[in-house]
C-alpha cells in the first residue's frame, strides 16, 4: 500500500510541479504585479495598491473593450450553439452521406485562428468588394470590417463558421446517446419533428448545453488570434468622448497595453477578465446545473 502510494506520488509530480511553475506561481506574481508601477523595463517598482485597478474603470479604451466583448460573447452563444445544434439535428438524421457531411462542418476548427482571420479578411476586403462592384450590389462594396457598427457582428459570424463544427460534435454524442425508441414512440404517439425535439431532444441533452455554452463564453471573452489578424482592433470610433478601436476585444485590449510597456495596467485588467470570467462561468454552469436537475 505505502509503495503504491510513493509510486502515485511520483508520478503526479511532475505534473504538479509543471502546474504549480506555469499556472499558480505565475498567477500570484500577477496579482503581486497588478498592484504596483512595474512597467516591463525599469528594475525599481513600487507598489500602489489598487491604484491601477481604479484608474481602469475611467479609461474609455478598456471601458469600450470590457463592453464589446460583453456583446461579441453574448453573440457568439447564440450563434454558434444554434448553428451547432441546427448542424447536429441534420448530420443525425437520415440524410445520405451525413458522415461526410460531419467531417466537413468541422474541418474549419481545425484551421488556426491566425490563418482564419486573415483567410477572411481577404474575403471580406476583396472578394466580395469585387463581386459587389461587379453585380452592382451596394452594400457589397463597402467591407464590413472597416465599418464600427458591423466589425463586431462579422467578426462573430467568421467565429462561428469555425467553431460551430466543433460544438457540433458534443451535441451529436448527446444525441446518438438518447435511445431512439424515444423519439420513435413519441413518432408513433402522433408528436411532429417540432415537438419530438423541443419536448424530448433538448431537455435530455441538458448536460450537453451546458458543456457548449460554457465552451463558448469562455472562449469568446479569450478571443485573440482571430481578433488580431481579422482586423487589428479596427477602425477607429469614439466612446466618452475618446478615440477608440472599435473592435479590440479585452485579450487584444490587454496585450497591446503590456507592448506598450504598461505592464502593470496590463497585468491588472487581465486580473479583472479573470475574476469576471470565473464569476459569469460560475454563474453560468449552476443554472445549467439546477435546470439539468430540474428536466
Amino acid at each position: 500500500m505505502k509503495q503504491s502510494r510513493v509510486v502515485n506520488v511520483l508520478f503526479l509530480a511532475p505534473c504538479v510541479f509543471a502546474f504549480l511553475m506555469i499556472i499558480i506561481v505565475p498567477f500570484f506574481f500577477g496579482l503581486y504585479y497588478s498592484m504596483t508601477d512595474w512597467n516591463g523595463v525599469s528594475n525599481v517598482i513600487n507598489f500602489v495598491g489598487f491604484k491601477n485597478f481604479m484608474n481602469l474603470f475611467s479609461s474609455p479604451d478598456f471601458l469600450y473593450s470590457f463592453l464589446i466583448t460583453i456583446g461579441f460573447t453574448i453573440i457568439n452563444i447564440l450563434l454558434v450553439n444554434i448553428v451547432s445544434f441546427s448542424l447536429s439535428l441534420v448530420v443525425t438524421s437520415k440524410l445520405r452521406r451525413r458522415n461526410f457531411y460531419r467531417a466537413g462542418f468541422f474541418v474549419p476548427y481545425l484551421i488556426g485562428g491566425i490563418v482564419l482571420g486573415y483567410i477572411w479578411q481577404f474575403i471580406l476586403n476583396n472578394i466580395l468588394i469585387d463581386v459587389g462592384a461587379a453585380l452592382s450590389i451596394g452594400f457589397l462594396q463597402t467591407s464590413f470590417l472597416s465599418l464600427p457598427n458591423t466589425v463586431i457582428w462579422t467578426m462573430s459570424v467568421v467565429n462561428t463558421w469555425q467553431y460551430a463544427g466543433y460544438i457540433m460534435l458534443i451535441y451529436v454524442a448527446s444525441i446518438q446517446s438518447i435511445p431512439s425508441s424515444l423519439m420513435e414512440a413519441a413518432n408513433v404517439d402522433g408528436a411532429n419533428y417540432r415537438t419530438r425535439v423541443f419536448k424530448i431532444l433538448i431537455p435530455m441533452m441538458a448536460n450537453a448545453f451546458t458543456i457548449s455554452i460554457f465552451l463558448t463564453l469562455t472562449t469568446s471573452f479569450k478571443q485573440f488570434d482571430m481578433n488580431l489578424t481579422l482586423t487589428n482592433g479596427g477602425p477607429a470610433t469614439r466612446f466618452l468622448g475618446a478615440p477608440v478601436k472599435a473592435s479590440e476585444l479585452l485579450a487584444m485590449n490587454i496585450c497591446n497595453t503590456a507592448a506598450a510597456n504598461r505592464m502593470a495596467e496590463a497585468q491588472s485588467k487581465a486580473v479583472v477578465l479573470f475574476v469576471v470570467l470565473l464569476i459569469v462561468s460560475l454563474i453560468q454552469v449552476t443554472i445549467n446545473k439546477r435546470k439539468e436537475v430540474e428536466m
